[in-house]
């Protein structure tokens, strides 16, 4: 049952925040000066025509009814019509959104591959000099931005060597080969980024592991150091990294805005920035919503998985 009223609670707080976020969204982009009727009719349309436009645009009715009937779109999947282009939310969104999911997908695993490795090598070697360069290492692609390095990678394996193209996209079902290939540099630009910093968890992490009584134990009785990580100490340092993996999900969604501009990725990045200069606020209200919605789940399920990874969240009762 503790379980159970944990589960609830979390859910009950995920959705008052997904309902306190889109208030703060939609008066937010409300408050901006300028509206759609300024980009379809321009700076200097004729009043009369903006007010007539205005009306038909439904920008003319109170706020608090705009937002209700946001609101009630949301929860039936009814985002609305652009108002530029008069094509519905939903259809401008669902193709660009799985070209965004591929490419944090992708960087994600990236980044648990570079992490992971990186991370055990400095906990394990971290009294000597190997340990402290990939500690040091780490630490330098900590510093460096996600866009900085799409830019060297660019330079390096696209304009130099021209091992991969500099930017574009293939989708996935139409050649699969090409797909990856035009992903390979932008998730490697998030992955260099995230990558570090998860791997100074993983150290961390792996440097209590092997302080522990039982690691100690399986060295005595034959264990080598590094079977022993990968067999039993991975599930024990799993719990710290299931929170750090899961918000830098979160982040590595909003630095994939960034990336898809450097590599012309026509993602939701593309898309919002776009719609932002046209003041398509129906579409930019989605989108942003959407983008919200990602980071309260993920961090939703970052907690509901310390259940199952850690019986100590899930109250005395259930340790028995």
């Amino acid at each position: 049952m503790q379980v159970v009223r944990q589960i609830l609670l979390r859910l009950s707080t995920l959705v008052l925040s997904l309902l306190v976020a889109s208030l703060a969204i939609f008066l937010a982009l409300n408050a901006l000066p300028g509206d759609a009727t300024s980009a379809i009719l321009g700076t200097n349309a004729d009043p009369v025509a903006v007010a007539r436009l205005r009306a038909l645009l439904g920008l003319d009715r109170p706020l608090w009814v705009r937002y209700l009937s946001w609101l009630r779109g949301l929860l039936t999947g009814d985002l609305g019509t652009s108002l530029v282009s008069g094509d519905t939310v939903t259809s401008l969104i669902l193709p660009r959104l799985g070209v965004t999911v591929s490419l944090v997908a992708l960087g994600t695993v990236l980044s648990l591959v570079i992490a992971v490795p990186l991370g055990m090598y400095a906990a394990v070697h971290r009294r000597r000099a190997r340990g402290f360069a990939a500690a040091t290492l780490s630490q330098l692609g900590m510093a460096v931005p996600a866009f900085v390095a799409g830019i060297v990678l660019v330079l390096v394996f696209a304009v130099r060597l021209r091992w991969l193209p500099a930017g574009g996209y293939v989708d996935i079902q139409r050649d699969p080969a090409q797909w990856l290939r035009h992903l390979v540099l932008p998730s490697l630009s998030l992955a260099l980024v995230n990558g570090s910093l998860l791997a100074r968890y993983v150290r961390s992490a792996f440097v209590e592991v092997l302080a522990e009584d039982w690691f100690r134990t399986a060295r005595s009785v034959g264990w080598r150091v590094w079977p022993a990580l990968w067999r039993h100490g991975l599930r024990n340092a799993a719990t710290p990294l299931v929170t750090v993996v899961g918000l830098q999900l979160a982040t590595v969604f909003v630095g994939a805005v960034v990336i898809e501009q450097v590599f012309a990725i026509p993602g939701l990045g593309t898309l919002l920035l776009d719609q932002v200069t046209k003041r398509d606020l129906v579409v930019v209200q989605a989108i942003v919503m959407l983008l919200v919605a990602v980071v309260l789940v993920i961090d939703a399920l970052v907690e509901l998985a310390y259940l199952a990874l850690d019986p100590r969240v899930r109250g005395p009762r259930e340790l028995r």
